[in-house]
């Protein structure tokens, strides 16, 4: 098919809007008479509140009102940005309040004050003294885990889930290898680090129904959350999401919107505001969880693998969040890219007194693939064999039927990113130059890893999009959709495609930065690389839907039959030679005012997906490391993706580069940090190790593009795939440069020296 806009560089609609700062987000909107609440955080992890003296704090002048846990609804209720489960046991599950005496966490919301200024409510805050009773405090799942452990959720075990997938048989399959590699990996707790923190308004509207304006990536899902936590009918609840400043995955979580709704109404509907700082964003919101991995692989001496065993322990922090979804996904990605006769994936999902962990960009996989490509380098240095080489003789075909999640793997192309990397790296000439450099302070190495992602959360997940279409009378287009734009792209790819499909240039689609949930149809949100996907069927289907419709009006108008006509280029002409019948334009007018058949063109589209298309890829990584301090230099780096048809390059490489600065510094130097007591300890951008464009290389990135046969537009997902790889390449490349491996992330200095020093590298 000959596509028009789709495949091209079409600039951002929003582009210009956020380079100018004219873009507005949810703290920029002039809200009349606004009050500010301020949330009063415990400075226990484990405990409860016996007493609070607000004496002080009632004397603060400014102050309207100040909120204890029993003033609010008591409904229990999950946070967790999943669509609504029919089945009660698949629900997220119930364990938040919207204020607590009952603490789980340090900095746990205890209490609010509602002033006129937000510095009013601050001093209030702080003036607010409070008596504890204090519980024992268990950071590690092995901690919360003990016979003698206190139930963190008296009501619940501290072992959230504990699930066992796989098929053939372990012991067989290692019994079978020539060489066994058992290995414990560990990864540390991300923060998503957002620009934009997290920020809700909320008041009455004139219809006396309840507004929240909210950075969020899940409005539709925000309703019913709110509701559910005050309950309310989830009609009574407006929903807006303006610009936002970057999401991934900490807003899928509903953090403070039900708790800002709530002190509105405390406060006769007048309009609240909830800011949060930034060290309340980074310690007291979501995290990537911590995953610990006992990993066996059997091989064989000519390089078959007998079996793959994962042993998974994933800390989930003081609430439930998302749960055990993240800890108990990794199975069917490991089997989408190795092939093996027995598999083994045993996960648990465990409550401890950190932050409560919930969704993250990769949602998992950059934790489960990180322990599997160190053991499969490991797996190959053990063989003498060549880690890539080693990987193209395991990876699963195309076409492959996924027996862990039945998706069929169509246009997998693993052994082509591969082998496109290898070439484009300059893989085999930077492997032999290192040889030159493993001697002395300065030694450099060379790595590789790989991976696996799905499009969408099908078969475990709905997914529901929708879409509508209204032509204006200029032969424009206003593109309704309730999918999320977080600052991805998403709104353009779906002009694109909504142009592409019409026939018409991607300037006649109008976005809006604005999600309503009382207006734009009805979608699950930004998650899971779903929505060029997965929304791109609504899209498609909607444009399809409004071209018929135009060209069956056009028959009318025109007496021309519609199996005649087309819409190219802005124009509809005759189908089997594109001769100009009437511009778009003209046509708008005509069929608007025309005394005869005059009326408003509209459609509008719902789908429900069930299918999956499986995208993959991998990184290559080149480092320098200096022996004598443990610091690590990346010096190159290289991604090559599996996307399918990429429905706009340059969106593609901004997704790309983004992911891949976010899964070095997963690898590198991210990680919050908690004292003994459970308390943050760098909960701040000075102490938080982000990397800076000084401390990056310039990007590398290739992509094998096709059809995928099942995308709406041959396309596969592609937005938190970048950040999967980066990692375990950068781990290997380390073991490559000094013969060490070290398999706890960060590899920050201090810990690079300290693995140096233990296995001999570094002299006393």
């Amino acid at each position: 098919m000959k596509h028009q806009t789709i495949g091209h560089n079409e600039t951002r609609w929003d582009a210009i809007a956020k380079v100018k700062g004219e873009a507005n987000f949810t703290d920029d909107f002039a809200i009349r008479n606004c009050l500010y609440a301020k949330i009063l955080r415990s400075t226990i992890a484990h405990g409860r509140v016996v007493d609070y003296d607000l004496t002080e704090a009632r004397q603060v002048p400014g102050v309207i009102k100040i909120v204890l846990p029993e003033d609010l609804p008591q409904n229990q209720y999950a946070t967790a940005g999943h669509p609504y489960a029919m089945i009660p046991a698949k629900r997220d599950i119930e364990d938040r309040l919207m204020l607590n005496r009952e603490i789980h966490v340090y900095g746990e919301e205890i209490a609010a004050v509602v002033a006129k200024t937000e510095l009013a409510a601050e001093i209030a805050v702080s003036k607010i003294k409070v008596t504890y009773k204090e519980y024992p405090v268990y950071l590690t799942p092995q901690a919360a885990m003990a016979p003698d452990a206190r139930r963190i959720h008296p009501e619940r075990d501290n072992i959230i889930a504990n699930t066992n997938v796989g098929f053939g048989e372990i012991d067989n399959g290692l019994a079978e290898a020539d060489v066994i590699v058992k290995e414990e990996f560990s990864t540390g707790v991300q923060q998503h680090a957002h620009m934009e923190k997290q920020v809700a308004v909320a008041y009455r509207g004139e219809d006396q129904r309840w507004i929240c304006i909210s950075s969020t990536q899940i409005p539709h899902i925000c309703r019913r959350i709110i509701g559910q936590a005050l309950g309310l009918p989830w009609s009574q609840i407006r929903v807006k999401k303006p610009f936002i400043g970057g999401g991934f995955g900490n807003k899928q979580d509903i953090t403070i919107e039900p708790l800002v709704v709530a002190l509105s109404m405390l406060c006769g509907g007048r309009p609240v505001k909830i800011n949060l700082t930034r060290e309340e964003s980074l310690a007291n919101t979501r995290t990537r969880h911590a995953i610990d991995y006992q990993v066996a692989l059997g091989v064989k001496q000519d390089g078959h693998i007998t079996a793959i065993d994962f042993d998974v322990l994933s800390n989930q922090g003081g609430y439930a969040s998302h749960g055990h979804a993240i800890g108990g996904k990794g199975g069917s990605f490991i089997n989408a890219l190795y092939a093996s006769d027995n598999l083994r994936y045993a996960a648990k999902t465990v409550y401890t007194n950190i932050a409560a962990a919930g969704a993250m960009r990769g949602y998992g996989i950059p934790q489960v693939m990180y322990a599997l490509e160190a053991a499969i380098a490991d797996a190959a240095d053990k063989l003498g064999m060549d880690p890539i080489d080693f990987r193209l003789q395991n990876t699963r075909p195309e076409g492959y039927l996924n027996s862990l999640s039945q998706v069929q793997q169509f246009n997998f192309k693993i052994n082509d990113c591969l082998k496109r990397g290898r070439e484009a790296f300059d893989y085999d000439r930077k492997l032999a130059d290192s040889q030159n450099y493993k001697t002395g302070d300065k030694r450099r190495g060379v790595g590789v890893a790989s991976f696996s992602y799905g499009s969408g959360t099908y078969p475990f997940g709905l997914e529901v999009a929708g879409a509508r279409l209204i032509l204006i009378q200029d032969g424009s287009f206003k593109l309704m959709l309730g999918a999320t734009e977080i600052g991805q792209g998403s709104d353009t790819t779906f002009s694109q495609m909504a142009a592409d499909t019409l026939g018409v240039s991607y300037d006649k689609i109008i976005r809006d930065a604005i999600t309503d949930t009382d207006i734009d149809p009805f979608d699950t949100g930004a998650y899971a690389s779903r929505q060029t996907y997965i929304t791109g069927f609504a899209v498609q289907k909607c444009a399809e839907k409004m071209k018929a419709k135009i060209l069956q009006r056009a028959a009318e108008l025109y007496d021309i039959r519609t199996e005649y006509l087309d819409i190219v280029d802005n124009n509809i002409v005759y189908a089997h030679n594109n001769q100009l019948v009437v511009s778009m334009a003209d046509f708008a007018m005509a069929s608007f005012y025309d005394m005869a058949h005059g009326r408003a063109i509209v459609a509008e589209s719902s789908v429900n997906i069930h299918h999956n298309s499986y995208a993959c890829g991998c990184t290559f990584a080149e480092v320098e490391v200096d022996v004598a301090t443990g610091q690590i230099t990346l010096l190159s780096c290289m991604n090559v993706h599996d996307s399918g048809k990429i429905i706009n390059p340059l969106l593609a490489s901004g997704q790309v580069e983004g992911g891949m600065a976010m899964g070095v510094a997963f690898g590198l130097s991210e990680g919050l940090r908690y004292s003994p007591e459970g308390k943050p300890l760098n909960n701040n951008l000075l102490d938080y190790k982000i990397p800076t464009t000084m401390d990056l290389p310039d990007f590398e990135m290739a992509f094998i593009e096709s059809e995928d046969p099942l995308g709406p537009y041959g396309n596969k997902s592609l937005g938190e795939n970048p950040l999967c790889s980066p990692a375990p390449a950068i781990r290997n490349a380390v073991k490559n440069a000094t013969g060490v491996a070290i398999n706890q992330i960060p590899l920050a200095p201090q810990k690079v020296f300290e693995a140096l020093k233990q296995a001999g590298v570094i002299e006393e």
